[in-house]
């Protein structure tokens, strides 16, 4: 099934070069953590001046534009399929970490929930892609990098049937 994407975004894919920019956001949410964790691929707008700071401003997900930028990082992702076979899967490569990050992915016991879309850097709030609530199954690191693989649950792994055929719930089954 293919995926309803803007013109604009479009004609980027087509031309041999363009200079329409696709971001990728991230928001990483977890019961322990205070507040979501906002990340960006895109650099373009400095966002305070001490500490030398970059990001983008979404309103993606409710986030406030002003206060609660996505933080850019030096990230590869690799996004999740249309494959109907497999429950979506995905990686995401995060370079030059400071080590207490790393520190804190690991520290997890439960599984924290990650957000991901795609928008154009021109257009922040219009959303070309989006994946939600994947779950962060490991975070391998090196001195360098991080790894994070998500994925979401097998529809195989849910219950069938989903309910009991009582004469509460189906009384037309039970004349």
């Amino acid at each position: 099934m293919s995926r309803r994407i803007s013109l604009n975004a479009r004609q980027a894919h087509d031309d041999q070069s363009s200079a329409r920019i696709e971001v990728v956001l991230f928001e990483i949410t977890h019961p322990a953590l205070e507040a979501p964790i906002r990340l960006s691929t895109d650099n373009a707008e400095r966002l305070s001046s001490d500490p030398f700071t970059y990001g983008t401003r979404s309103a993606w997900r409710g986030a406030d534009p002003l206060s609660d930028p996505y933080l850019w990082i030096i990230a590869s992702a690799v996004v999740p399929d249309d494959n109907e076979d497999a429950p979506a899967a995905s990686q995401i490569v995060l370079e030059n970490l400071d080590a207490r990050i790393a520190e804190i992915l690991r520290s997890f016991t439960d599984q924290a929930t990650v957000h991901m879309a795609v928008v154009l850097a021109s257009t922040p709030d219009d959303i070309e892609g989006e994946w939600l609530d994947m779950r962060l199954m490991s975070a391998e690191g090196t001195a360098s990098e991080i790894t994070l693989s998500l994925s979401r649950e097998e529809i195989e792994l849910e219950y069938f049937p989903s309910g009991r055929m009582t004469r509460h719930k189906f009384p037309g089954l039970h004349l």
